[in-house]
C-alpha cells in the first residue's frame, strides 16, 4: 500500500501522483502502463525508470511483484537512483527484471537511504518482460480482417509509438479498422512461454513492396497505387520512402535488439494486377524485398531477424514465381521461413481478406513458424 495517497490515471502515458503536502504534481514518465520490454539472451531486461521527484528526494527505489500464472521473479526494494542520478528534480534509473509479468512496479521516493520515511510512491500496474514483434506488409498484416480479435489472455500489448495498450483489434499504428491475426498469435506465444508479447503493427493495406523501399530507390514500372511513388524525368519511378521511414522509425524507438523479429506478410499487390505492367514477380520482387531487409537493418543499426511469409494470393492458388522469390530469401539465409498463407482458402477467407476463423488460423500458422525458432534462442524456453 502507498505510504502517502496518490492519484493514478490509467491508460495515459504517465502516472500522475499528487502528494497532499506538496503543491507540485509528480510525473513518472517511464515505464508506461502495459509496456513490454524485450528480454535479452540472459532471459531478463533492464527496465528504464524516469520521472520527476518530490522536493528533497535524494534516493529512489523500486520493487516488482509478478502476476499469477506467468513467469517472473519478485524483486524487493532496490535502489535505482540517488544523488548524481537526480538532476533538476528528475531521476533516471534502471531495474533488472526476469522475463515475465505482468509485474506491478512500485517506485518510492525518500530523502536518503538512511531515512525510511517515504515522500511518496508511484505504481505502474502492468509492466512485462517478454517478446516483441514488428509486423509489416499489406492488408492481411494489418486491420482488414472480417472480425476484430481480442487478446483473450490479457497478456498481449500493442505500441503505437507513444503509448502501450492491450492488443485488442484494431491494432494501433496499422491501416484499417477491423480484425488482425495479432491477438491470437500473441495469446498463443504468451501461453506457451508464460511471458507477455508486444506488437508493433506497421502494415499498410494494398501496398506493393516497391512502396516500402527507401527514398530514391528506382524501378521501371510503378505499382498499381502511385501515392507513395513518383515518376522521374527519365521515365523511371522512385519510392518516396514514406513507408520505409515509418517502419524504421518505429523500430528505432525500441533501441538496439529491442524486438525479437519482423514478421513480413505482403505480396498480393504485386501479383496478378489488372494492368500486367504493374505486376511484379520473380527476381525483381526478390531484389526489392532483399533491399528492404538489408537497408532497414543498416538504418536501425543491428541485424534484426525477418520472417517472410509465402503470400501471393487474392484467395486463389497463389503465384508460383512470387512464392519462389519469397522462398529464395529463406534459402539464402536472408530471412526466416514464414507461413504459407496462400493455403488459407475457402471459409478462411472473406474475399481477399481473412474471415474471423481465417484470422485465428493465420495467427496459429505464424506460431507454428515462430515458436520453434524462439525455443532455440538464448534466454527463451517454453513452460511445459
Amino acid at each position: 500500500m502507498f505510504n502517502k495517497p496518490c492519484v493514478r490515471l490509467c491508460g495515459v502515458a504517465s502516472l500522475l501522483l499528487t502528494f497532499p503536502l506538496l503543491a507540485d504534481t509528480i510525473v513518472l514518465d517511464a515505464p508506461l502502463e502495459h509496456q513490454v520490454v524485450q528480454r535479452n539472451a540472459q532471459g531478463s531486461a533492464d527496465i528504464l525508470l524516469q520521472g520527476a521527484v518530490p522536493p528533497g528526494t535524494s534516493f529512489v527505489e523500486a520493487r516488482a511483484e509478478p502476476g499469477a500464472g506467468m513467469r517472473g521473479k519478485a524483486l524487493d526494494w532496490t535502489a535505482v537512483a540517488k544523488d548524481a542520478q537526480i538532476v533538476d528534480g528528475k531521476f533516471t534509473g534502471k531495474l533488472k527484471l526476469d522475463a515475465g509479468g505482468w509485474y506491478a512496479l512500485k517506485v518510492r521516493f525518500r530523502k536518503s537511504a538512511a531515512d525510511p520515511a517515504s515522500l511518496g510512491e508511484a505504481l505502474v500496474e502492468h509492466v512485462g518482460v517478454g517478446e516483441i514483434f514488428v509486423i509489416a506488409g499489406q492488408s492481411n498484416s494489418s486491420n482488414h480482417g472480417a472480425e476484430k480479435q481480442p487478446t483473450k489472455t490479457g497478456m498481449v500489448s500493442a505500441f503505437d509509438g507513444k503509448k502501450w495498450q492491450l492488443a485488442n483489434d484494431p491494432q494501433p499504428g496499422a491501416s484499417g479498422g477491423a480484425g488482425s491475426f495479432q491477438p491470437p498469435f500473441g495469446d498463443a506465444l504468451a501461453t506457451k512461454f508464460k511471458a507477455p508479447v508486444g506488437i508493433i503493427a506497421c502494415g499498410i493495406g494494398a501496398t506493393s513492396v516497391r512502396e516500402w523501399l527507401p527514398k530514391g530507390a528506382t524501378f521501371p514500372q510503378p505499382p498499381t497505387l502511385e501515392g507513395r511513388v513518383s515518376k522521374l524525368p527519365s521515365g523511371e519511378w522512385e519510392s518516396k520512402g514514406e513507408a520505409f521511414d515509418m517502419l524504421t522509425a518505429r523500430m528505432k524507438q525500441l533501441g538496439a535488439n529491442g524486438f525479437r523479429a519482423v514478421l513480413w506478410h505482403q505480396g498480393e499487390s504485386d501479383a496478378d494486377q489488372p494492368d500486367p505492367k504493374r505486376t511484379l514477380v520473380g527476381k525483381p520482387y526478390r531484389q526489392y524485398l532483399e533491399r528492404l531487409i538489408v537497408d532497414s537493418r543498416k538504418q536501425i543499426g543491428w541485424q534484426a531477424p525477418w520472417f517472410v511469409a509465402l503470400c501471393s494470393s487474392h484467395g486463389g492458388e497463389g503465384v508460383p514465381a512470387l512464392r519462389d522469390a519469397q522462398k529464395s530469401l529463406w534459402d539464402d539465409g536472408l530471412a526466416l521461413e514464414g507461413p504459407d498463407s496462400d493455403a488459407l482458402r475457402g471459409d478462411l477467407r472473406d474475399g481477399v481478406h481473412f474471415s474471423g476463423k481465417g484470422l485465428r488460423e493465420h495467427g496459429a500458422r505464424w506460431v507454428e513458424k515462430v515458436a520453434p525458432w524462439l525455443e532455440k534462442q538464448a534466454g527463451v524456453a517454453p513452460v511445459r
